[in-house]
């Protein structure tokens, strides 16, 4: 099966890779622009882009590796991209407030919220049901040796590979509402609102 997955995961890697490179492209030449509000929103897209990039690089590796060692470091590294994953450090008040001055409307701010949410929600459980896990033998160390290494030996794949297919659900379903999100904010309405209420850029 190694093969036949890693074929689908180059694929999806390749895909993932063009939305990446397209949206920080987009990120850097808003950077000192009059559209802050568009700026938030491609700061928030790269942000999903960044954990999945990194989820993506070892995904392959938690799935089919004949190492146990190796699947089991690739594990690990899922499960701490996911829990150390603050969405509220861009997704909170300042997507809000670029939402609201780039006049978004109602129908795609409620997909934009549930969405969001929704991944909240995914990376809230994984946090608490895999939090023992991460501080033995994740992001900290237990000085206990033994607790460490059994910990490691025992971890449940198929647990941290459930709570990973929640989180790709509720990050996919944030990037399918993405393109609307985007659209509306250039619009000539939204344009407008954000230049006008935006000073212009130092020129020093």
């Amino acid at each position: 099966m190694r093969p036949v997955i890693w074929f689908r995961e180059r694929q999806r890697r390749k895909a993932l890779k063009g939305a990446f490179d397209a949206v920080k492209a987009q990120a850097i030449s808003l950077e000192g622009s009059h559209f802050p509000a568009n700026k938030v929103f491609m700061n928030v897209a790269l942000f999903f882009l960044l954990a999945e990039r990194d989820i993506s690089a070892v995904k392959l590796d938690a799935l089919t590796h004949p190492d146990p060692w190796t699947r089991s470091v690739a594990l690990r590294t899922i499960l701490l991209t996911i829990c150390e994953w603050d969405m509220d450090k861009v997704a909170g008040k300042k997507l809000r407030q670029a939402m609201e001055d780039a006049v978004i409307p109602d129908a795609v701010k409620t997909e934009v919220f549930g969405s969001l949410r929704d991944m909240r929600k995914a990376q809230q459980r994984a946090d608490k049901i895999m939090s023992p896990i991460r501080n033995t033998a994740v992001a900290h160390r237990d000085p206990n040796a033994l607790l460490q290494s059994e910990t490691i030996e025992t971890l449940d794949s198929k647990l941290i590979l459930e709570l990973t297919g929640a989180f790709y659900d509720a990050s996919h379903r944030f990037m399918d509402v993405f393109p609307r999100l985007l659209a509306a904010g250039s619009s000539l309405r939204g344009l407008l609102k954000q230049y006008s209420s935006t000073d212009p850029p130092n020129s020093d």
